[in-house]
């Protein structure tokens, strides 16, 4: 069962990676929507986000999907702290609550698995 939770984390954190790229698509990007999802950066990340769901899915041969679903809610604690580090985003009381929350319903919704 450990190899499917690995391949849910590598999931995981490929889709926060496309997530960045595509943050950095948007930035790269003119005012146009088009231009915008032509961004490299756009591709490559609708490339990895792509490459996620295929984690996933892997995943979920093994793992219950009420179990593996909401574990997936961590790519929001791990983009909220990416976004600190390489945008200068603000991480506030109240973020930082719903991340504290975010990570202890994980916790809990896992130890029932």
């Amino acid at each position: 069962m450990m190899p499917y939770y690995l391949i849910l984390a590598l999931g995981v954190l490929i889709g926060v990676a496309g997530q960045m790229l595509l943050k950095s698509g948007a930035d790269a990007g003119s005012d146009s929507v088009v231009s915008q999802l032509l961004a490299p950066q756009s591709i490559i990340g609708l490339g990895l986000y792509f490459l996620a769901a295929l984690c996933y899915m892997y995943a979920l041969r093994k793992l219950p999907v009420s179990v593996a679903f909401p574990m997936v809610s961590l790519s929001y604690v791990v983009v909220a702290l990416a976004a600190y580090w390489l945008y200068g985003e603000q991480i506030g009381p109240a973020k930082l609550a719903g991340i504290a929350l975010i990570c202890g319903g994980v916790f809990l919704i896992s130890r029932q698995a």
